[in-house]
């Protein structure tokens, strides 16, 4: 009897000091796991892109000593083979607040951060901080690209590769501090800023307001202070499955106003077709000058031009090819024809763009 009971005492200590070793082991594996996936939630992010092109005027000089005219619209207007950007994006999104960096180099990069002066700042296209302060406000402050315009810098967030004239005349960024709000389908934006475009610093004491009222995926944008004022509609709406529609109409004070539709149809997953009509109406901003004579100087003028874009976008992974033709008919004859001897009232040309994202 005693024997029977040392033995089922034995076992008993046995199956407790089993159950305690797998209960420990279970807790720190959940520990362990638990510090996995806290350091997996701290990593970085990084994403970006890069994009290249090739340019060519179709009835007018691609020689480069004779101006190789192109539409006075930002970016892609350098002949022949010619670089577009690379793209650098370092983000972090904690569980109340996170951060940005973009940087960028390039042609299309240089142009995009024209405002900044010396230093470093040449290369940031975005530099900012903010507080999810709740689930339907944030605050965010440093520097960030425009609300305004249906068309960004970057050519992972267009359609077509080339720009519009209202995008290239509008702000391309802001610095300053912004607040969001979402209401269901209602947002609200309100910012106040430096001089558009002065990305580091405000070199001139003038501060700017910023407004945007949305409501699904159309956005009223409003950019002003006592000399200047703009207001901006951007619009964009499925009708089908297949078929997109989207709207941009703009108006600055003395500067410009116009108004572009963008339709786009898909064929596929990987193939569709694109075509941009605009509007643009110069009455101040100089937008629309071209050199006749070859010194680099601009001495021509239009008032108001009509830009047709037709691009098609085909996608290979994570590579887009971005075939376009584009013609720009202007209301005077301002641009000097193929032979030079005479000057004509329109651009066309083809662009074939490979653009990266990751």
């Amino acid at each position: 009897m005693k024997t029977n009971v040392k033995l089922i005492i034995k076992n008993v200590k046995l199956t407790i000091k089993t159950v305690l070793i797998a209960v420990i082991t279970c807790v720190f594996q959940g520990i362990t796991f638990a510090q996995e996936e806290k350091e997996l939630s701290t990593l970085l992010e990084i994403s970006g892109s890069v994009d290249v092109y090739y340019r060519s005027n179709l009835n007018a000089s691609n020689n480069a000593g004779q101006g190789a005219p192109a539409p006075t619209s930002s970016f892609a207007n350098l002949p022949g083979f010619s670089l577009g950007m690379a793209n650098l994006i370092v983000s972090k999104s904690g569980e109340k607040a996170g951060f940005a960096a973009d940087i960028v180099l390039g042609p299309r990069g240089n142009d995009a951060v024209f405002g900044s002066t010396e230093g470093s700042s040449p290369i940031v296209n975005q530099l900012y901080a903010y507080w999810d302060v709740s689930r339907s406000t944030t605050l965010t402050m440093g520097n960030f690209n425009t609300f305004l315009g249906y068309e960004v810098i970057s050519p992972t967030g267009n359609y077509h590769y080339s720009t519009s004239y209202m995008f290239s005349y509008g702000p391309f960024s802001h610095t300053g501090v912004k607040a969001d709000f979402t209401f269901r389908d209602f947002s609200l934006m309100t910012a106040i800023m430096n001089t558009t475009d002065a990305t580091e610093f405000s070199p001139d004491g003038r501060y700017l307001g910023g407004i945007q009222l949305g409501y699904k995926e159309a956005f009223l944008n409003f950019l002003f202070d006592d000399n200047f004022f703009q207001a901006d509609l951007t619009a964009g709406k499925d009708l089908s499955d297949k078929f997109y529609l989207g709207v941009n109409a703009t108006t600055a004070s003395g500067n410009f106003h116009g108004g572009a539709l963008y339709l786009q149809n898909s064929f596929s997953d990987d193939f569709s077709l694109g075509l941009r009509g605009e509007y643009f109406s110069d009455e101040g901003a100089a937008a629309l000058g071209f050199d006749t004579t070859g010194d680099g100087d601009a001495n021509a003028f239009a008032k108001n031009v009509i830009d047709l874009t037709l691009s098609a976008n085909y996608s290979v992974g994570d590579l887009t090819f971005i075939p376009e033709l584009r013609v720009d008919m202007y209301n005077e004859d301002v641009v000097m024809s193929a032979t030079r001897e005479s000057l004509q009232s329109s651009i066309s040309s083809f662009v074939l763009a490979a653009v990266y994202s990751f």
